[in-house]
């Protein structure tokens, strides 16, 4: 039977320091039959120049570019219209992808019609030296999404039959900063089923500089996102003060909620 061709998708922005063990990661991928597309939003450092050398080594790469600085929904939006692929994987600039990854996703797809997306469990590497495993739930429902996201973002393959009939990311204010959320809520809305393998597929970098993304802006688009998402999928109204958890999170400093995530880890 042929290989079904992937359609990797990544928005890079300013990523010149790990978007080559990024890119290297896919090419060395046991699983052959991919399309790897790279945009560009509008990056100031190297990583154009970068991510363009390998497009030219790989004819599976493929770089387009913004003409300006639109966020990663935006991104994500312009790869899809050049896929395709018959599933959909994203990647971060700053994660790395085990070389089994795309294989295993793509074999469960097969197997499981019934489920239009499969997740994973991922290693972590907060720059300290030693790498954790973040779980996620094997079979997620609906409900999970009061106490956050129910899948991994850039561990996910999706068919692209239900990327199309999302009508790919959000695109607004609000989802500059939660665009997954906004995305597994429409997911949820639409009837859709997600299943997350308990294994780990992917080094997801972790660092200080994320949860410094935590702003009280930040946590207000969340905020904003996730009172959407309760409506779209039929949340009562009573648990409606769970929303508000991001707001209260960012009022936590920086190293704190880092050291209280870094130790929940060790405890597992």
């Amino acid at each position: 039977m042929e290989d079904s061709l992937v359609s990797i998708i990544m928005g890079v922005y300013n990523a010149q320091e790990t978007i080559s063990t990024c890119i290297d990661s896919i090419i060395n991928q046991d699983y052959h039959n991919w399309e790897f597309i790279i945009c560009d939003d509008c990056s100031t450092d190297k990583t154009l120049s970068i991510v363009k050398k390998y497009a030219q080594k790989d004819s599976r790469i493929k770089v387009i570019q913004n003409t300006k600085n639109e966020k990663l929904a935006y991104s994500l939006n312009h790869c899809l219209k050049y896929s395709s692929g018959e599933y959909i994987a994203r990647m971060d600039g700053d994660d790395i992808a085990l070389p089994h990854r795309l294989r295993t996703q793509v074999e469960f797809l097969k197997h499981h019609p019934e489920y239009q997306l499969v997740g994973s469990c991922s290693y972590v590497d907060d720059g300290s030296g030693e790498q954790s495993i973040k779980t996620v739930k094997e079979i997620p429902e609906s409900t999970d999404l009061l106490y956050g996201a129910p899948f991994m973002h850039p561990t996910i393959m999706m068919r692209k039959s239900a990327y199309d009939a999302l009508k790919g990311y959000t695109v607004s204010w609000r989802t500059q900063r939660g665009q997954d959320l906004d995305l597994w809520f429409r997911f949820y809305a639409k009837g859709y089923k997600g299943y997350n393998l308990q294994l780990p597929l992917l080094v997801y970098h972790q660092s200080l500089d994320d949860f410094k993304k935590i702003s009280w802006r930040n946590a207000w688009m969340y905020f904003l996102t996730t009172l959407n998402g309760y409506h779209l999928i039929a949340i009562p109204f009573y648990k409606y003060p769970i929303a508000f958890k991001p707001l209260l999170s960012a009022a936590i400093p920086n190293r704190i909620r880092m050291f209280y995530h870094q130790t929940r880890r060790d405890r597992k």
